[in-house]
Protein backbone atom coordinates (compact mmCIF):
# COMPACT_ATOMS: atom_id res chain seq x y z
CA UNK A 1 0.00 0.00 0.00
CA UNK A 2 1.03 3.26 -0.74
CA UNK A 3 2.15 5.23 2.59
CA UNK A 4 2.77 8.47 0.77
CA UNK A 5 -0.78 9.73 0.13
CA UNK A 6 -0.98 12.89 1.33
CA UNK A 7 -4.17 13.03 3.90
CA UNK A 8 -6.53 15.78 3.14
CA UNK A 9 -6.57 17.01 7.11
CA UNK A 10 -3.18 17.76 7.56
CA UNK A 11 -3.47 21.58 6.60
CA UNK A 12 -7.41 22.01 8.22
CA UNK A 13 -5.37 20.42 11.40
CA UNK A 14 -2.44 23.09 11.26
CA UNK A 15 -5.00 25.90 10.83
CA UNK A 16 -6.82 24.68 14.17
CA UNK A 17 -3.38 24.22 15.94
CA UNK A 18 -2.04 27.42 15.25
CA UNK A 19 -5.43 28.68 16.00
CA UNK A 20 -5.31 26.94 19.51
CA UNK A 21 -4.14 29.14 22.66
CA UNK A 22 -2.70 26.26 24.52
CA UNK A 23 -2.17 22.50 23.22
CA UNK A 24 -5.20 20.45 22.18
CA UNK A 25 -6.68 17.11 22.48
CA UNK A 26 -7.56 15.09 19.69
CA UNK A 27 -10.85 14.54 20.45
CA UNK A 28 -10.96 18.18 20.34
CA UNK A 29 -9.96 18.35 17.46
CA UNK A 30 -11.80 15.62 15.58
CA UNK A 31 -14.87 17.65 16.71
CA UNK A 32 -14.01 21.10 15.41
CA UNK A 33 -12.92 19.05 11.79
CA UNK A 34 -17.35 17.23 12.41
CA UNK A 35 -18.18 20.55 12.94
CA UNK A 36 -16.40 22.09 9.62
CA UNK A 37 -17.98 18.87 7.80
CA UNK A 38 -14.44 17.85 6.96
CA UNK A 39 -14.94 14.13 9.02
CA UNK A 40 -17.35 12.29 9.31
CA UNK A 41 -18.09 8.82 9.86
CA UNK A 42 -16.24 6.46 7.75
CA UNK A 43 -18.05 3.13 9.05
CA UNK A 44 -21.38 1.60 9.69
CA UNK A 45 -19.38 -0.05 12.26
CA UNK A 46 -19.23 2.38 15.37
CA UNK A 47 -15.87 1.30 17.03
CA UNK A 48 -14.38 1.04 13.57
CA UNK A 49 -15.78 4.38 12.61
CA UNK A 50 -14.21 5.86 15.83
CA UNK A 51 -11.04 3.68 14.63
CA UNK A 52 -10.91 5.18 11.31
CA UNK A 53 -11.63 8.72 12.63
CA UNK A 54 -9.01 8.29 15.18
CA UNK A 55 -6.26 6.63 12.38
CA UNK A 56 -6.75 9.01 10.28
CA UNK A 57 -6.05 12.48 12.86
CA UNK A 58 -3.03 10.71 13.74
CA UNK A 59 -1.64 9.74 10.22
CA UNK A 60 -2.39 13.94 9.51
CA UNK A 61 -0.54 15.14 12.35
CA UNK A 62 2.33 12.74 12.05
CA UNK A 63 2.61 13.67 8.13
CA UNK A 64 2.27 16.89 9.80
CA UNK A 65 4.87 16.53 11.85
CA UNK A 66 7.59 15.71 8.96
CA UNK A 67 6.53 18.61 7.09
CA UNK A 68 7.45 21.13 9.58
CA UNK A 69 10.42 19.50 10.61
CA UNK A 70 13.02 21.33 11.16
CA UNK A 71 11.41 25.11 11.12
CA UNK A 72 8.99 23.92 13.73
CA UNK A 73 8.38 20.79 16.22
CA UNK A 74 4.85 19.99 16.17
CA UNK A 75 4.33 17.53 19.68
CA UNK A 76 2.30 15.03 18.91
CA UNK A 77 0.46 12.99 21.79
CA UNK A 78 -2.97 12.22 22.12
CA UNK A 79 -3.99 15.01 24.84
CA UNK A 80 -1.42 17.20 24.29
CA UNK A 81 -0.62 18.17 20.85
CA UNK A 82 1.35 21.42 20.09
CA UNK A 83 3.39 23.76 17.57
CA UNK A 84 6.46 24.86 19.24
CA UNK A 85 8.35 27.49 17.29
CA UNK A 86 11.53 25.71 17.80
CA UNK A 87 12.28 21.70 18.13
CA UNK A 88 13.71 20.25 20.92
CA UNK A 89 17.65 20.27 21.29
CA UNK A 90 17.72 16.29 20.91
CA UNK A 91 15.17 15.57 17.79
CA UNK A 92 16.56 12.29 17.52
CA UNK A 93 15.61 11.21 21.03
CA UNK A 94 12.19 13.18 20.88
CA UNK A 95 11.27 11.40 17.95
CA UNK A 96 12.46 7.70 19.22
CA UNK A 97 9.81 8.37 21.85
CA UNK A 98 7.01 7.66 19.70
CA UNK A 99 8.33 6.10 16.33
CA UNK A 100 6.49 3.08 16.64
CA UNK A 101 3.31 4.97 16.84
CA UNK A 102 4.32 6.84 14.29
CA UNK A 103 5.56 4.07 12.45
CA UNK A 104 1.68 2.77 12.89
CA UNK A 105 -0.29 5.65 11.85
CA UNK A 106 1.65 6.22 8.87
CA UNK A 107 1.09 2.98 7.24
CA UNK A 108 -1.87 3.07 5.43
CA UNK A 109 -2.63 -0.95 5.74
CA UNK A 110 -3.56 -0.42 9.41
CA UNK A 111 -6.94 1.97 7.94
CA UNK A 112 -8.78 -1.17 7.30
CA UNK A 113 -8.22 -2.87 10.30
CA UNK A 114 -10.64 -5.07 11.15
CA UNK A 115 -13.38 -5.15 13.95
CA UNK A 116 -12.08 -8.29 15.69
CA UNK A 117 -8.16 -6.35 16.04
CA UNK A 118 -10.01 -3.12 16.76
CA UNK A 119 -11.93 -4.70 20.04
CA UNK A 120 -8.04 -6.53 20.94
CA UNK A 121 -6.95 -3.16 20.59
CA UNK A 122 -9.27 -1.34 22.89
CA UNK A 123 -9.27 -4.44 25.46
CA UNK A 124 -5.53 -4.20 26.01
CA UNK A 125 -5.89 -0.69 26.23
CA UNK A 126 -8.39 -0.81 28.96
CA UNK A 127 -6.61 -4.05 30.82
CA UNK A 128 -3.53 -1.30 30.79
CA UNK A 129 -5.68 1.30 31.75
CA UNK A 130 -7.18 -1.16 35.08
CA UNK A 131 -3.83 -1.96 35.74
CA UNK A 132 -3.08 2.10 36.46
CA UNK A 133 -5.87 3.27 38.37
CA UNK A 134 -6.01 -0.18 40.21
CA UNK A 135 -2.51 0.81 41.43
CA UNK A 136 -3.57 4.50 42.55
CA UNK A 137 -6.14 2.67 44.57
CA UNK A 138 -9.43 4.75 42.79
CA UNK A 139 -10.84 1.15 41.39
CA UNK A 140 -14.38 0.78 41.91
CA UNK A 141 -16.13 -2.14 42.87
CA UNK A 142 -18.92 -4.40 41.32
CA UNK A 143 -21.82 -2.74 43.19
CA UNK A 144 -20.57 1.08 42.08
CA UNK A 145 -19.86 -0.77 38.41
CA UNK A 146 -23.20 -1.68 37.94
CA UNK A 147 -24.74 1.18 39.32
CA UNK A 148 -22.39 3.27 36.60
CA UNK A 149 -24.05 0.71 33.80
CA UNK A 150 -27.66 1.62 35.62
CA UNK A 151 -27.86 -2.18 35.67
CA UNK A 152 -28.85 -5.10 38.66
CA UNK A 153 -27.04 -7.76 39.74
CA UNK A 154 -28.87 -9.94 38.01
CA UNK A 155 -27.39 -8.68 34.62
CA UNK A 156 -26.38 -11.06 31.95
CA UNK A 157 -22.46 -10.80 30.36
CA UNK A 158 -24.97 -10.01 27.50
CA UNK A 159 -26.30 -7.15 28.85
CA UNK A 160 -23.30 -5.96 30.73
CA UNK A 161 -21.50 -6.26 27.60
CA UNK A 162 -24.55 -4.21 25.40
CA UNK A 163 -24.54 -1.49 28.13
CA UNK A 164 -20.94 -1.32 27.82
CA UNK A 165 -21.33 -0.65 24.04
CA UNK A 166 -24.13 2.08 24.39
CA UNK A 167 -22.39 3.93 27.21
CA UNK A 168 -18.66 3.56 25.48
CA UNK A 169 -20.16 4.56 22.38
CA UNK A 170 -22.92 7.63 23.71
CA UNK A 171 -19.87 8.86 26.50
CA UNK A 172 -16.79 9.20 24.17
CA UNK A 173 -15.31 12.28 23.94
CA UNK A 174 -14.87 12.18 20.07
CA UNK A 175 -18.61 12.01 19.58
CA UNK A 176 -21.31 14.89 19.92
CA UNK A 177 -22.71 13.33 22.88
CA UNK A 178 -19.29 12.93 24.71
CA UNK A 179 -18.36 13.58 27.93
CA UNK A 180 -15.01 12.08 29.20
CA UNK A 181 -15.71 12.25 33.15
CA UNK A 182 -18.78 9.46 32.28
CA UNK A 183 -16.58 7.82 29.97
CA UNK A 184 -13.95 7.55 32.28
CA UNK A 185 -16.65 6.01 34.92
CA UNK A 186 -17.99 3.75 32.09
CA UNK A 187 -14.45 2.36 31.49
CA UNK A 188 -13.43 1.82 34.80
CA UNK A 189 -17.10 0.06 35.61
CA UNK A 190 -16.47 -2.26 32.21
CA UNK A 191 -12.79 -3.18 33.61
CA UNK A 192 -14.49 -4.44 36.76
CA UNK A 193 -17.33 -6.11 35.15
CA UNK A 194 -16.05 -7.31 31.73
CA UNK A 195 -16.64 -11.68 31.65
Amino acid sequence: MNNNIENPLIWPLLSLIEAAEESCQIHHLATELQKEGLLADLDKAPNKALFKRNFLLMNALYQLQAILLPAQWLQVEAMNIQLFEQPPVNIEQAMEQTSALRSYYLDWQYFETGSDDIEAMLSDFWNRYHQIISSTGTAIDKANALQVFELDEQASSQQIRQQWRRLALQFHPDRPTGDKDKFRQACEAWQVLKC
